[in-house]
């Protein structure tokens, strides 16, 4: 069980609507009990509350779900707002067995708040029902803004046309009102016809930009973005137009007090299996998202959940340079090092690593890996191929079978000979994230090799300076 990261027990975090008010952050999420599988059990939405990303208070169901025969058998994702006086949400009701009845599936439903703890379901008082053309099973996940430059609420959707599921007409879709009750239907807001569906669309202004967030219906399952001077478009993709990797999914966003922090989960894997593919929910991982100067935008982790970590302990500045390969363990992870943290940390399947790396030109491949086993060699990795500008998470040894189910699981890097590359690594028992500057791929890691933590480069030669490693929390 992961002891940083938040996970309800006994349950897998499922799509986050978050939430923020004076230095609170509300997690309003679907929890699935896994009975039998995902999906098996209709849910609502629970509620914990965070200020740090670190320490969790849970409240409990938030909305309950509705009868087996009711249009919000499951309560899918929406959007949680302030206006008017009163909190709203505004979110997706789903009747599995609806469609079969010749029913719409998915339906926008709507609840209001005084205290954003309590909350009541105004029936069919504001419904927006799939309109005509579009899929009525794939109508879903609200996101609503206020647009101060026209006076207006904007809510946004994601939907697919009417049609084969085959075909890639994944869009997003937009209503316009004055006063969160009477909603005008607006027509598509972006409809690039390159995914079959868009989930949890966002949307938000950072600086002179507008941005726009899908998570794409395919195998790669990323987080994608496009970005605008207006609201209206046109809506253009930077270089790297992604957050993290296929098994970061279904993120919002959500800015208190200067920091805007994306609520992602990192799915578990089928039967705990490397080999096997990711499943819906798992455990809430978040960034925070950093904007460049040229309007694109990266992530790093919170400053508060870094802090959290036990002492720092410095590790020597290495070098490696390899005719061939040349492998280093660089850090064992010792949980003694760190005797007053919490006994359930103190396993050595809670640690941060920090470094600098830097490359020489000619080398081929560098890369860091975790959980090694010193006598077999056995470990995880995050892989640096060169020449291909990328970083990869996979296994090691490369065996001559199949051992780690990876589509997805890269991020582009410009990889330039001389520059230093800025890591930090958390491994919090199955769920490892890497941060390269301001880079991020989560990874899901069922097994426990052992507890060294190596580096190594092929064809030619890399540094390695102001290691340090942290293991527990304080």
């Amino acid at each position: 069980m992961n002891t940083l990261y938040y996970q309800f027990p006994g349950t897998w975090f499922g799509d986050c609507m978050p939430f923020g008010k004076d230095d609170t952050y509300f997690l309003f999420h679907q929890r699935d009990n896994r009975n039998p599988g995902p999906f098996g059990e209709p849910f609502g939405w629970d509620l914990a509350t965070t200020k740090d990303f670190v320490t969790y208070e849970d409240h409990g169901v938030a909305i309950p779900r509705g009868d087996y025969d009711a249009q919000d058998q499951f309560i899918f994702a929406g959007s949680v707002f302030e206006g008017e006086g009163r909190y709203h949400i505004f979110y997706t009701g789903y009747n599995r067995d609806y469609s079969a009845q010749g029913k719409a599936a998915q339906v926008l439903l709507h609840a209001v708040s005084d205290d954003l703890y309590h909350w009541e379901k105004t029936g069919d008082k504001v419904e927006l029902p799939p309109q005509p053309g579009y899929d009525p099973d794939e109508w879903r996940d609200p996101w609503i803004i206020r647009d101060d430059e026209h006076n207006r609420y904007v809510l946004v959707l994601g939907t697919r046309k009417a049609g084969p599921k085959e075909e890639q007409t994944g869009c997003t879709v937009w209503f316009t009102s004055t006063d969160l009750e009477h909603w005008e239907f607006q027509g598509d807001f972006w409809t690039p016809n390159i995914y079959t569906m868009h989930e949890m669309p966002d949307l938000f202004r950072m600086g002179d930009w507008w941005y726009h967030i899908v998570t794409e219906y395919s195998d790669k399952k990323k987080m994608v973005y496009r970005m605008s001077r207006s609201l209206e478009g046109p809506w253009t993709a930077p270089a790297d137009d992604a957050f993290d990797g296929s098994d970061y999914y279904a993120g919002r966003t959500f800015e208190l007090n200067g920091h805007r922090i994306l609520f992602g989960w990192v799915g578990t894997r089928e039967d705990n299996d490397d080999r096997k593919n990711f499943e819906w929910a798992g455990t809430f991982v978040p960034h925070e998202i950093i904007q460049h100067e040229d309007g694109s935008l990266g992530v790093k982790t919170p400053d508060t959940l870094w802090a959290a970590f036990a002492e720092r302990q410095p590790i020597d500045d290495c070098a490696l340079t390899a005719d061939g390969r040349e492998e280093r363990i660089i850090a064992t992870v010792d949980p003694s090092v760190n005797p007053s943290s919490n006994p359930s940390n103190n396993d050595g399947r809670l640690f941060s690593l920090e470094a600098d790396v830097t490359f020489a030109a000619g080398t081929r491949n560098f890369g860091i890996r975790f959980y090694e086993n010193a006598t077999t060699k056995e470990s995880y990795q995050f892989h640096f191929p060169v020449a291909e500008n990328r970083f990869i998470s996979e296994k090691n040894p490369n065996y001559i079978w199949f051992s780690f189910m990876n589509i997805g699981l890269e991020r582009p890097i410009a990889l330039n000979a001389g520059e230093t590359y800025h890591l930090r690594l958390i491994v919090d028992d199955t769920v490892a994230t890497l941060y390269v500057n301001d880079v991020a791929l989560n990874t899901r890691v069922c097994e426990h090799h052992g507890d060294a933590i190596g580096f190594y480069v092929t064809d030619g030669s890399a540094t390695l300076s102001n290691i340090s490693l942290a293991v527990g929390l304080r």
